[in-house]
Protein backbone atom coordinates (compact mmCIF):
# COMPACT_ATOMS: atom_id res chain seq x y z
CA UNK A 1 0.00 0.00 0.00
CA UNK A 2 1.53 3.51 -1.01
CA UNK A 3 1.41 6.06 1.65
CA UNK A 4 -0.13 9.34 -0.01
CA UNK A 5 -1.84 12.73 0.90
CA UNK A 6 -5.76 12.71 0.23
CA UNK A 7 -5.75 16.03 -1.05
CA UNK A 8 -9.92 16.26 -1.21
CA UNK A 9 -12.42 15.47 2.38
CA UNK A 10 -15.65 17.06 3.04
CA UNK A 11 -14.94 16.12 6.51
CA UNK A 12 -18.55 15.37 8.11
CA UNK A 13 -17.44 12.39 10.59
CA UNK A 14 -14.00 12.61 11.78
CA UNK A 15 -14.19 8.78 13.60
CA UNK A 16 -15.29 7.88 9.71
CA UNK A 17 -12.36 9.64 8.21
CA UNK A 18 -9.06 8.72 10.49
CA UNK A 19 -10.43 4.78 10.14
CA UNK A 20 -10.16 5.59 6.35
CA UNK A 21 -7.03 7.10 6.35
CA UNK A 22 -5.75 4.61 8.98
CA UNK A 23 -7.13 1.24 6.37
CA UNK A 24 -5.79 2.89 3.12
CA UNK A 25 -2.91 4.51 3.72
CA UNK A 26 -3.45 7.99 3.81
CA UNK A 27 -0.90 10.24 6.26
CA UNK A 28 -2.83 13.33 6.12
CA UNK A 29 -5.80 14.66 4.42
CA UNK A 30 -6.65 18.23 3.07
CA UNK A 31 -10.28 18.83 4.85
CA UNK A 32 -12.61 21.20 4.64
CA UNK A 33 -16.60 21.68 5.50
CA UNK A 34 -19.83 19.30 3.74
CA UNK A 35 -23.18 19.34 4.34
CA UNK A 36 -22.60 18.17 8.44
CA UNK A 37 -19.71 20.08 9.23
CA UNK A 38 -18.78 24.11 9.04
CA UNK A 39 -15.33 25.93 8.86
CA UNK A 40 -15.34 26.02 12.58
CA UNK A 41 -15.61 22.28 13.32
CA UNK A 42 -13.16 21.99 10.85
CA UNK A 43 -10.68 23.32 12.21
CA UNK A 44 -10.86 22.26 15.31
CA UNK A 45 -10.46 18.95 13.97
CA UNK A 46 -7.16 19.88 12.86
CA UNK A 47 -6.34 21.09 16.25
CA UNK A 48 -7.22 17.79 17.70
CA UNK A 49 -4.92 15.93 15.03
CA UNK A 50 -2.04 18.67 13.53
CA UNK A 51 0.25 17.22 10.89
CA UNK A 52 -2.49 14.98 9.78
CA UNK A 53 -5.19 16.62 8.88
CA UNK A 54 -4.68 19.78 6.86
CA UNK A 55 -7.43 22.48 7.38
CA UNK A 56 -8.85 25.00 4.06
CA UNK A 57 -11.51 27.49 4.71
CA UNK A 58 -14.81 27.91 2.49
CA UNK A 59 -16.73 30.54 1.57
CA UNK A 60 -18.76 28.32 -1.39
CA UNK A 61 -21.93 29.57 -2.71
CA UNK A 62 -23.40 25.70 -2.39
CA UNK A 63 -23.94 26.68 1.38
CA UNK A 64 -27.45 27.92 1.71
CA UNK A 65 -26.41 30.92 4.03
CA UNK A 66 -23.61 32.14 1.50
CA UNK A 67 -25.33 31.87 -1.53
CA UNK A 68 -27.21 35.39 -1.54
CA UNK A 69 -24.18 36.66 -0.35
CA UNK A 70 -22.38 35.40 -3.71
CA UNK A 71 -25.21 37.04 -5.48
CA UNK A 72 -24.39 40.38 -3.84
CA UNK A 73 -20.74 40.19 -4.28
CA UNK A 74 -20.70 40.51 -0.53
CA UNK A 75 -17.47 42.37 0.72
CA UNK A 76 -18.72 40.91 4.03
CA UNK A 77 -17.81 37.52 3.28
CA UNK A 78 -15.10 38.11 1.99
CA UNK A 79 -14.06 39.59 5.32
CA UNK A 80 -14.97 36.92 7.17
CA UNK A 81 -12.72 34.91 4.73
CA UNK A 82 -9.99 37.52 5.75
CA UNK A 83 -10.12 36.53 8.99
CA UNK A 84 -10.35 33.11 9.18
CA UNK A 85 -7.09 33.04 7.42
CA UNK A 86 -5.30 35.77 9.60
CA UNK A 87 -6.19 32.93 12.78
CA UNK A 88 -3.36 30.84 10.65
CA UNK A 89 -5.59 27.87 11.49
CA UNK A 90 -5.88 27.22 8.12
CA UNK A 91 -3.57 26.13 5.74
CA UNK A 92 -5.28 27.14 1.97
CA UNK A 93 -8.79 28.40 0.73
CA UNK A 94 -11.38 26.07 -0.62
CA UNK A 95 -13.34 24.09 -2.03
CA UNK A 96 -14.81 27.22 -3.90
CA UNK A 97 -17.55 25.71 -6.06
CA UNK A 98 -18.32 28.72 -7.99
CA UNK A 99 -19.13 27.12 -11.41
CA UNK A 100 -20.59 23.22 -10.72
CA UNK A 101 -23.12 21.75 -12.68
CA UNK A 102 -26.19 20.03 -10.36
CA UNK A 103 -26.19 16.93 -8.48
CA UNK A 104 -27.89 14.41 -6.14
CA UNK A 105 -28.16 17.03 -2.83
CA UNK A 106 -26.52 19.40 -4.69
CA UNK A 107 -27.99 22.48 -6.29
CA UNK A 108 -25.99 23.67 -9.07
CA UNK A 109 -23.77 27.07 -8.83
CA UNK A 110 -23.32 29.89 -11.72
CA UNK A 111 -21.16 32.62 -10.85
CA UNK A 112 -18.42 34.35 -12.28
CA UNK A 113 -15.26 33.14 -12.44
CA UNK A 114 -13.73 36.34 -12.84
CA UNK A 115 -15.92 38.32 -10.61
CA UNK A 116 -16.22 40.62 -7.85
CA UNK A 117 -16.17 36.99 -5.44
CA UNK A 118 -13.54 34.94 -7.40
CA UNK A 119 -10.81 37.84 -7.43
CA UNK A 120 -11.80 39.09 -3.89
CA UNK A 121 -11.00 35.09 -2.48
CA UNK A 122 -7.74 35.39 -5.01
CA UNK A 123 -6.40 38.24 -4.05
CA UNK A 124 -6.94 36.93 -0.23
CA UNK A 125 -4.87 33.91 -1.68
CA UNK A 126 -2.25 35.73 -2.46
CA UNK A 127 -2.15 38.13 0.86
CA UNK A 128 -1.86 35.17 2.96
CA UNK A 129 0.30 32.79 0.73
CA UNK A 130 -1.89 29.71 0.58
CA UNK A 131 -3.33 27.88 -2.16
CA UNK A 132 -7.01 27.97 -3.12
CA UNK A 133 -9.10 24.69 -4.95
CA UNK A 134 -11.76 25.55 -6.98
CA UNK A 135 -14.46 23.69 -8.46
CA UNK A 136 -15.02 25.14 -12.33
CA UNK A 137 -16.77 22.57 -14.52
CA UNK A 138 -14.73 22.63 -18.26
CA UNK A 139 -17.46 24.70 -20.02
CA UNK A 140 -16.01 27.85 -17.93
CA UNK A 141 -12.43 27.08 -19.02
CA UNK A 142 -11.89 30.13 -20.65
CA UNK A 143 -12.52 32.38 -17.70
CA UNK A 144 -10.36 30.31 -15.16
CA UNK A 145 -7.79 31.07 -17.51
CA UNK A 146 -8.19 34.86 -17.29
CA UNK A 147 -8.34 34.21 -13.56
CA UNK A 148 -5.10 32.07 -13.81
CA UNK A 149 -3.23 34.92 -15.73
CA UNK A 150 -4.54 37.34 -13.29
CA UNK A 151 -2.70 35.85 -10.42
CA UNK A 152 0.01 33.94 -11.94
CA UNK A 153 1.67 33.92 -8.58
CA UNK A 154 -1.45 32.08 -6.41
CA UNK A 155 -1.43 28.31 -6.58
CA UNK A 156 -4.56 27.18 -7.91
CA UNK A 157 -5.71 23.28 -7.67
CA UNK A 158 -8.89 22.64 -9.86
CA UNK A 159 -11.26 20.22 -8.22
CA UNK A 160 -11.39 17.08 -10.61
CA UNK A 161 -9.25 18.89 -12.97
CA UNK A 162 -12.65 20.35 -14.32
CA UNK A 163 -13.59 16.34 -15.60
CA UNK A 164 -11.84 17.41 -18.65
CA UNK A 165 -10.63 15.62 -21.77
CA UNK A 166 -7.37 14.86 -22.12
CA UNK A 167 -5.63 17.46 -24.67
CA UNK A 168 -7.72 20.27 -22.48
CA UNK A 169 -6.22 19.29 -19.30
CA UNK A 170 -2.52 18.98 -20.89
CA UNK A 171 -3.38 22.35 -22.86
CA UNK A 172 -4.03 24.35 -19.11
CA UNK A 173 -1.15 22.78 -17.31
CA UNK A 174 1.04 24.21 -20.22
CA UNK A 175 -0.16 27.33 -20.44
CA UNK A 176 -0.74 27.92 -16.13
CA UNK A 177 2.25 27.19 -14.22
CA UNK A 178 0.24 28.45 -11.40
CA UNK A 179 -2.36 25.37 -12.06
CA UNK A 180 -2.45 21.90 -10.13
CA UNK A 181 -4.58 19.02 -11.26
CA UNK A 182 -6.44 17.88 -8.92
CA UNK A 183 -7.60 13.77 -9.44
CA UNK A 184 -10.39 12.61 -6.81
CA UNK A 185 -13.79 11.55 -8.49
CA UNK A 186 -11.51 10.67 -11.68
CA UNK A 187 -10.19 7.52 -10.48
CA UNK A 188 -13.45 5.93 -9.41
CA UNK A 189 -14.11 2.80 -11.49
CA UNK A 190 -18.07 4.79 -12.33
CA UNK A 191 -18.46 8.31 -11.62
CA UNK A 192 -22.29 8.56 -10.90
CA UNK A 193 -22.73 11.94 -13.13
CA UNK A 194 -20.83 10.82 -16.67
CA UNK A 195 -18.72 7.90 -17.66
CA UNK A 196 -16.47 9.44 -18.74
CA UNK A 197 -15.07 11.53 -16.26
CA UNK A 198 -12.84 8.47 -15.40
CA UNK A 199 -9.99 8.63 -16.34
CA UNK A 200 -9.67 4.76 -16.31
CA UNK A 201 -10.70 2.46 -19.47
CA UNK A 202 -11.88 -0.34 -17.79
CA UNK A 203 -12.79 0.33 -14.26
CA UNK A 204 -9.45 -0.33 -13.43
CA UNK A 205 -6.56 0.42 -15.44
CA UNK A 206 -5.37 3.99 -16.37
CA UNK A 207 -5.59 5.03 -20.35
CA UNK A 208 -1.95 5.08 -21.16
CA UNK A 209 -2.47 8.60 -22.64
CA UNK A 210 -3.36 9.45 -19.29
CA UNK A 211 -0.29 7.99 -17.85
CA UNK A 212 1.93 9.45 -20.22
CA UNK A 213 0.91 13.27 -19.50
CA UNK A 214 0.92 12.20 -15.23
CA UNK A 215 4.41 10.83 -15.99
CA UNK A 216 5.90 13.83 -17.64
CA UNK A 217 4.46 16.69 -15.23
CA UNK A 218 4.45 14.46 -11.78
CA UNK A 219 4.42 18.06 -9.68
CA UNK A 220 1.58 19.36 -11.69
CA UNK A 221 -1.23 16.51 -10.34
CA UNK A 222 -2.23 15.63 -6.58
CA UNK A 223 -4.65 12.59 -5.66
CA UNK A 224 -7.81 13.52 -3.80
CA UNK A 225 -10.80 10.53 -2.61
CA UNK A 226 -13.71 13.17 -2.59
CA UNK A 227 -15.14 11.29 0.53
CA UNK A 228 -17.85 12.81 2.35
CA UNK A 229 -18.76 10.09 4.81
CA UNK A 230 -22.34 9.08 3.54
CA UNK A 231 -21.21 5.45 4.25
CA UNK A 232 -17.47 3.62 4.77
CA UNK A 233 -18.20 1.16 1.71
CA UNK A 234 -18.37 4.14 -0.29
CA UNK A 235 -15.59 6.50 0.67
CA UNK A 236 -13.66 2.92 0.66
CA UNK A 237 -14.70 2.59 -2.64
CA UNK A 238 -12.91 5.70 -2.92
CA UNK A 239 -9.37 5.24 -0.99
CA UNK A 240 -9.38 1.97 -2.90
CA UNK A 241 -9.48 3.75 -6.20
CA UNK A 242 -6.30 5.99 -5.19
CA UNK A 243 -4.26 3.29 -4.12
CA UNK A 244 -5.08 1.24 -7.62
CA UNK A 245 -3.93 4.47 -9.73
CA UNK A 246 -0.68 5.55 -7.80
CA UNK A 247 0.42 1.51 -8.23
CA UNK A 248 0.58 2.14 -12.07
CA UNK A 249 2.66 5.04 -11.73
CA UNK A 250 6.59 4.85 -11.55
CA UNK A 251 7.87 5.55 -8.33
CA UNK A 252 8.97 9.21 -8.69
CA UNK A 253 5.97 9.63 -10.14
CA UNK A 254 3.82 7.95 -7.64
CA UNK A 255 5.43 10.09 -4.80
CA UNK A 256 4.85 13.13 -6.21
CA UNK A 257 1.20 12.78 -7.45
CA UNK A 258 0.97 10.87 -3.72
CA UNK A 259 2.44 13.33 -2.00
CA UNK A 260 4.93 15.67 -3.14
CA UNK A 261 2.78 17.94 -4.95
CA UNK A 262 0.13 18.60 -2.23
CA UNK A 263 2.88 18.95 0.76
CA UNK A 264 4.67 21.50 -1.56
CA UNK A 265 1.63 23.76 -1.71
CA UNK A 266 0.95 23.58 1.77
CA UNK A 267 4.69 24.25 3.00
CA UNK A 268 4.93 20.78 4.44
CA UNK A 269 7.74 19.48 2.17
CA UNK A 270 7.69 16.01 2.18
Amino acid sequence: MTPFVDAHVHLNSLPMQLELMARWGASHAVVFWGGRSSNDSVAEAARQHPGVLIPFASISPERTAYRPQWEQHSDELLRQLDEMLATGLYEGIGEISAAHFPAAGFAETDFGVTGPMMTGILELARKHKVPVMVHVESTRMAELSQLLQRFADVPVIWAHGGYTPLFLARRMLEQHPNLYYELSARTWPHHPRSPDYTILRDGTRVWPEWLQLIEEKPGRFLVGTDASHRSISSDAMKYASVQSFLAQLSPPAREEVGRGTLMRLVGMGR
